[in-house]
């Protein structure tokens, strides 16, 4: 699949409100957070896909197959089973829309990858998680993406974001029910609506969890010989020697920990925490990506960040962080 953003009419599908987001410089900026319906529109994510029938090159057809079709394009965003049921564009924000009973959820960012094939959008819960009572603040999010070609099924995260950096926390291993729910494409979403319902008591008990978790980690201070493990744990060298490229990591990861975003705050300077944080900000900021522009390379970066190697590897970080601070 192609990492790099889709478009609609000839514009990034993409939106984004307030501060100019890890991925900056792409998509439509919004003043402030939106419905769905503004997300809708000013993410480029109005159109819809359809089922089409497949035949052979020589018309003979193809039963057990149809070509998912994105309707203003005619672009072919995958090929799936006769049982896949397209959920819409509009269909996943109001999904999202129906976890919050007064229908208040505001959209940060929202848009759509490749072809239109996978999108997301990101909504804010309320609550924050301050750290050690500091200017240290973690919001809470859920991010919904869903997949129009086949390849994944509609899954909604728990995704908490430290306002200071707006680093992407990596927490979840994503298998677990108990960090995010997964619903696939068969049957009528709407009669999913009691999952949604479902999702804000998963996430209250994430969150309430996180605090603890943050606040402990924030107040256990290791050694530079604990530090420089956690970091060669997650970029070690090869069996047979020394890689320059994971060692150019780690210092990297190093001078993060003492100067990196918001790792001047006291409370937090120093602290098991702070290297953590100096992990999520080296994936969403530094990391190198390919891509031919830097637009196409930021959106990579966003893809594996929230759903790729990257993600992967902020996970680890964090079961690797709270292990260092038993």
């Amino acid at each position: 699949m192609s990492h790099d953003l889709a478009t609609t009419n000839g514009r990034t599908a993409m939106m984004y409100a307030g501060k100019v987001p890890p991925w900056h410089g792409l998509g439509t900026q919004l003043n402030e957070p939106a419905t769905a319906a503004e997300a809708i529109e000013a993410g480029g994510l109005d159109y819809r896909v359809e089922l089409q029938s497949l035949s052979t090159a020589e018309g003979l057809p193809v039963p057990q197959r149809k070509a998912v079709v994105r309707s203003d394009t005619n672009q072919v965003l995958g090929v799936v089973g006769n049982s896949y049921v397209p959920v819409q564009n509009y269909q996943c924000f109001g999904f999202l829309d129906s976890v919050v009973a007064d229908e208040k959820l505001r959209y940060h960012t929202a848009g759509a990858l490749g072809q239109g094939e996978r999108v997301w959008m990101l909504a804010q819960l309320p609550g924050q998680i301050r750290v050690k009572n500091s200017d240290d603040v973690t919001d809470q999010f859920l991010l919904l993406s869903n997949a129009h070609d086949g390849s994944a099924a509609l899954r909604v995260y728990f995704t908490p974001i430290r306002v200071v950096c707006a680093n992407t926390l990596g927490m979840a291993e994503r298998r677990s029910r108990g960090q995010g729910v997964s619903i696939i494409h068969k049957g009528d979403l709407s009669a999913k609506v009691g999952e949604a319902q479902e999702i804000l008591g998963f996430a209250k008990r994430f969150y309430d969890d996180l605090d603890a978790r943050i606040n402990h980690l924030a107040g256990h201070y290791p050694s530079q010989e604990q530090l420089s493990r956690y970091f060669a744990s997650l970029y070690p060298d090869r069996e047979d020697g020394k890689n320059r490229r994971a060692q150019n990591v780690r210092e990297e990861l190093q001078r993060l920990f003492e100067d990196g975003i918001g790792q001047d705050i006291p409370e937090i300077r120093h602290s098991t925490w702070a290297a953590f944080n100096a992990v999520t900000e080296f994936v969403d900021h530094h990391r190198s990506t390919r891509g031919r522009t830097p637009d196409e390379k930021a959106a990579r970066r966003l893809d594996s960040a929230w759903f790729g190697s990257g993600a992967r590897l902020k996970s680890e970080a964090w079961k690797l962080a709270l292990d260092m601070a038993v």
